[in-house]
């Protein structure tokens, strides 16, 4: 190519240089996102870079050096003094990329579950079920509303996400309903959508290098872990090194927010939708981050063959989590609330005040509000989705995974016109491919890509 090309003298504006500029503006903005950003959808404040500080610390690494810089960012961010901001931001990387271990730290007190292998040897293998027919017109259903029930969570959710109890009520009061017109844009669900292409390429032997690929090749962008999981990815870092290398938020709730859709390819079979979620997990998460997704899993795959959504919960936080981690220990306290407890709202504030160090889209809270919901939501989508919609944090990733739940037990029977009426059969998407998809052809896709798995 190079022998072949023939020299030509090029006027200034053809010279290539002027998207110079461009480029400019979009680091300085992808920059500034870190240090205060506005949730889409809900227009809630963030500041995920203290975010990414704070959880370190919260797994046992002493961050002093890093809570230095904050004041010093801030004041750069104030000032847009974008040659500041980037030095300290990416000092504050290098210093929680080396931040070292704090001695006794309560975090290194829990077992680390770094394989499928360790996670495995320490659930309970012993549980059978029912065998589901997924050539049956039932199961087609059963992932049809669960996939509808997950869409309509998640549009209750994006509204309302990022903001705590008090200021949700004195907005909207009890919410019972949608609080806006609702619309299907949602990142928890795109990360679902890739699994499934992955799925259908590879089936049973799907890997976690191909979701991996699959997450590179459709999803342009993403936020907090998945942001650093797809940066590794098109460095050639693969899983299970993407999801923890240079990844502050490999704990936070990215991988529990996409576990139904492991649990609809795997109905009845709790054991195999965890294998599926750790497979996914790796790939932009760690340790509790991956255990959130399991746990996530488990339960759609229950709701397949148990009615009992209390029961469900139960299987679930008690035979399928190892009782040495930390996230068994966060669902274990929510769950020993519920069942002392009369409402919700008493059951919740303990747990606000245990986790509080704890960032509103980190995996533990959310786990805990999930419970919560269930428990005192006891099958009922209306009031499941109310007391999700009232504890607030991250609403749309909590309240979409339960709603498939009560989705798949309840089927047509599960919610009324003014949940599904509003969002028809289309689901909207920022992936590449797949802009709009048919919700009947995504349950569809979905009962073929259990089929070969």
């Amino acid at each position: 190519m190079m022998c072949d090309a023939v020299p030509q003298v090029l006027e200034e504006d053809e010279q290539g240089w002027l998207f110079s500029e461009t480029i400019e503006n979009l680091d300085d903005t992808l920059l500034k996102m870190k240090w205060k950003s506005n949730v889409p959808g809900s227009n809630a404040p963030e500041r995920v870079i203290i975010g990414a500080i704070a959880d370190v610390g919260n797994m046992g690494y002493n961050v002093s050096e890093a809570e230095k810089l904050i004041d010093e960012g801030l004041e750069y961010y104030k000032n847009n003094d974008m040659l500041g901001l980037n030095r300290v931001t990416w000092r504050i990387w290098n210093i929680l990329n080396n931040a070292p271990k704090i001695e006794g730290h309560e975090y290194f007190s829990y077992a680390v579950y770094d394989t499928f292998e360790k996670y495995k040897n320490k659930i309970n293998l012993d549980l059978t079920y029912d065998k589901v027919d997924k050539d049956s017109q039932d199961f087609l259903d059963r992932t049809y509303y669960g996939w509808l029930a997950q869409i309509v969570g998640g549009a209750i959710g994006t509204a309302i996400e990022g903001y705590v109890t008090e200021q949700i009520e004195k907005a909207f009061g009890d919410i019972n309903s949608y609080v806006r017109t609702p619309n299907t844009y949602n990142d928890d669900i795109t990360y679902e959508i890739a699994f499934l292409a992955a799925a259908a390429r590879k089936g049973r032997a799907v890997t976690s290098a191909d979701i991996a690929e699959e997450w590179a090749a459709l999803v342009p962008f993403g936020w907090s872990a998945e942001e650093w999981a797809l940066k590794n990815i098109k460095s050639g870092i693969y899983p299970p090194e993407s999801g923890y290398l240079n990844n502050p938020y490999r704990e936070w709730i990215g991988a529990q927010m996409r576990g139904a859709v492991c649990g609809m390819v795997a109905p009845g079979n709790p054991v195999l939708a965890a294998e599926y979620a750790y497979r996914d997990g790796v790939v932009s998460h760690y340790n509790n981050g991956v255990l959130g997704e399991i746990f996530n899993a488990v339960m759609v795959s229950l709701s397949y063959v148990k009615k009992d959504v209390r029961e469900i919960v139960e299987l679930a936080v008690e035979s399928y989590l190892p009782h040495d981690s930390e996230y068994y220990g966060v669902v274990k306290f929510a769950l020993n609330n519920c069942k002392k407890c009369s409402d919700w709202r008493t059951a919740w504030e303990p747990v606000r005040e245990k986790y509080k160090r704890y960032n509103w889209i980190h995996a533990y809270p959310n786990a805990a509000s999930e419970v919560i919901s269930l428990w005192f939501g006891n099958g009922d989508f209306d009031k499941t989705m109310n007391i999700s919609s009232m504890i607030g944090y991250d609403v749309d990733c909590n309240a979409a995974q339960i709603a498939t739940i009560i989705g798949i037990i309840s089927k047509e029977n599960a919610m009324d016109e003014r949940w599904t009426k509003p969002i028809g059969d289309v689901l909207k998407t920022y992936l590449r491919k797949y802009k709009e998809i048919s919700i009947r052809s995504l349950a569809q896709q979905t009962v073929d890509i259990s089929k070969k798995m």
